[in-house]
C-alpha cells in the first residue's frame, strides 16, 4: 500500500511539473552574459524564459521545439535590466515648468509620466522608486501592472513628507495660488507628521520620503540645512515602521544627513555635505546613500548657462551641485552602500545611464556601478528576490547591449534590446 501511494505521488509531482512547463518557452541566445553583477560573466549561454520568469540558464545555444522562440543575442552582452532609485517620471524640467505647475490638469500629468516611463524602460531601465510626486503616480504604476501602458516596475512614495515652508512645499506663487497647491503630507509637530505618513500609505506609497533639509529646486532663500525636528524624523521613523514601510530622506546639509539617520531612515538621496563623521553613521545603520550627481551636474549647468532659474534656486545650485561629486567618492572610499539614482526629471528622462560616468569618475569599477544599478537597487527598493540578477524564478528583466560595459560603461547609454517580464519591448 505505502509502495503504491507512493508510486501515485511521484506520478502527480511528475504530472504537475510536465502542466507547469507546458508553455512554449523563449531561449535567449546570449554571447555573454552577467547574469549576477559581482560575479564572472559567462560566454555562450542560453538564457530560458516561460511565463515572463527565468526558469534557466544553460551553457551553449540551446534550440528549442516549434512552438519555443530563439532570440539571437549570440553578438551582444546581455545583463539584468537596469534599476533607478531616483525618479520623478510626472514631468521634466524645463523653462516653463513653473507655469505649467497652474496649467496642467491631473490628466496632463498622467500622460506626460507614462510617456516618461515608456522613455525609462526604453533606455534599459526596467524598474524605479519614484519618490515624490502627485497621486497619479499611483495610476501609472496600477496601469503598468495591468499591461495597459508600457513602462517600468514602479515603487513610489507620492508626495514627500515636508514641513510647511520646507521643501516639498510650494513657493513662489501668489498667495491664492499657493493654496491650490496644499499637500496632505505637509506637516508639523510630531502628532501631525505621524498623520502625514499615515495619510502617504492610505494613498498607496510603498515608500516614505520625506525632505530632512532644503533643496536647490525649491524657489525659497531658506538654505539644505535641517527642516525637521528630531523629535519629528523619530516619529516619522517610528510610524512608517508601524505601517510596514521604509523612509528615505532627501537630505544635502550635513546636520539634517546625519539626524535623519539616527532617526532611523533606512536611505538617504543626494547627501550632499556628508563627510567621513557622517559615512559612520550610514554603516552603524547599515543605510543606503543615493547619490544623484547627474541632477547636480545638471542644475550646475542651468545656472552657469541659463536664466530660467529663479535666483534663489540658482544660488543653492553653484553651492551644491560641485559638491556632490566628490561626495560620492568620500561615500564610496568610505565603504557606504551605494544604490544608482539620478534624480531623473530634473535631467532628461531616458537619459538616466548618464549617472554610471559620475560613479566611475568617483572611484567605483564598472563592475561595482552596475551592480549598484542591479543588485543593490532591487535590494534597496524591496525587489530584491523578484529582479536584479538574472537567476531561477525572477522576472525576465532583461537587456542587451553591443559593447562590453564591464570594459566601457558608456555602452549603457545605448541599449539595444529590453525585456522586461519576459515581453520585448525593444529589438
Amino acid at each position: 500500500m505505502n509502495k503504491l501511494l507512493s508510486a501515485s505521488f511521484i506520478a502527480l509531482v511528475l504530472s504537475v511539473n510536465a502542466q507547469a512547463h507546458d508553455g512554449p518557452h523563449t531561449f535567449i541566445h546570449a554571447g555573454e552574459v552577467l547574469a549576477v553583477p559581482g560575479q564572472p560573466a559567462a560566454s555562450e549561454q542560453t538564457i530560458i524564459v516561460v511565463d515572463g520568469k527565468i526558469e534557466d540558464i544553460q551553457a551553449g545555444f540551446l534550440e528549442g521545439d516549434g512552438d519555443d522562440t530563439i532570440i539571437d543575442l549570440s553578438d551582444h552582452f546581455v545583463m539584468p535590466g537596469m534599476i533607478d532609485s531616483h525618479v520623478h517620471l510626472r514631468s521634466e524640467w524645463n523653462p516653463n515648468i513653473r507655469l505649467q505647475g497652474v496649467t496642467k490638469e491631473s490628466g496632463d500629468i498622467a500622460f506626460d509620466a507614462a510617456v516618461n516611463a515608456r522613455k525609462t524602460l526604453m533606455a534599459g531601465f526596467t524598474a524605479v522608486q519614484d519618490v515624490g510626486g502627485p497621486p497619479e503616480i499611483f495610476a501609472l504604476r496600477r496601469a503598468i501592472d495591468a499591461g495597459k501602458v508600457p513602462g517600468p516596475h514602479i515603487k513610489a512614495s507620492g508626495n514627500a513628507v515636508s514641513v510647511t515652508g520646507g521643501h516639498g512645499d510650494a513657493h513662489g506663487y501668489r498667495e491664492d495660488i499657493l493654496d491650490m497647491f496644499h499637500s496632505p503630507t505637509i506637516c508639523d509637530g510630531v502628532a501631525d507628521c505621524r498623520r502625514a505618513v499615515r495619510k502617504a500609505v492610505k494613498r498607496g506609497a510603498d515608500v516614505i520620503k520625506i525632505t530632512a533639509t532644503g533643496g536647490v529646486l525649491s524657489n525659497t532663500n531658506a538654505g539644505t540645512g535641517q527642516q525637521f525636528f528630531d523629535d519629528e524624523l523619530k516619529a516619522i521613523v517610528e510610524t512608517a515602521k508601524k505601517m510596514g514601510r521604509k523612509v528615505t530622506a532627501h537630505a544635502h546639509g550635513k546636520n539634517g544627513i546625519e539626524a535623519a539617520l539616527k532617526a532611523g531612515v533606512s536611505s538617504i538621496e543626494h547627501g550632499t555635505y556628508l563627510d567621513e563623521r557622517t559615512v559612520q553613521l550610514f554603516k552603524k545603520n547599515d543605510a543606503v546613500l543615493v547619490p544623484t550627481v547627474l541632477a547636480g551636474m545638471t542644475v550646475v549647468d542651468w545656472a552657469e548657462n541659463y536664466d530660467f532659474l529663479p535666483p534663489n534656486s540658482a544660488k543653492k545650485a553653484l553651492e551644491v551641485g560641485p559638491q556632490m561629486q566628490d561626495m560620492l567618492r568620500i561615500a564610496w572610499e568610505n565603504g557606504v552602500t551605494v544604490a544608482f539614482g539620478t534624480d531623473t526629471g530634473v535631467s532628461p528622462h531616458g537619459e538616466n545611464a548618464r549617472e554610471f560616468e559620475y560613479m566611475i569618475k568617483a572611484g567605483m569599477s564598472e563592475m561595482d556601478a552596475i551592480k549598484a544599478a542591479t543588485v543593490v537597487a532591487a535590494q534597496h527598493i524591496g525587489m530584491g528576490d523578484q529582479i536584479g540578477t538574472l537567476e531561477a524564478g525572477k522576472f525576465a528583466d532583461i537587456i542587451a547591449v553591443d559593447g562590453n560595459p564591464l570594459d566601457d560603461i558608456s555602452a549603457l547609454l545605448d541599449v539595444n534590446f529590453v525585456m522586461k517580464g519576459g515581453e520585448v519591448y525593444k529589438d
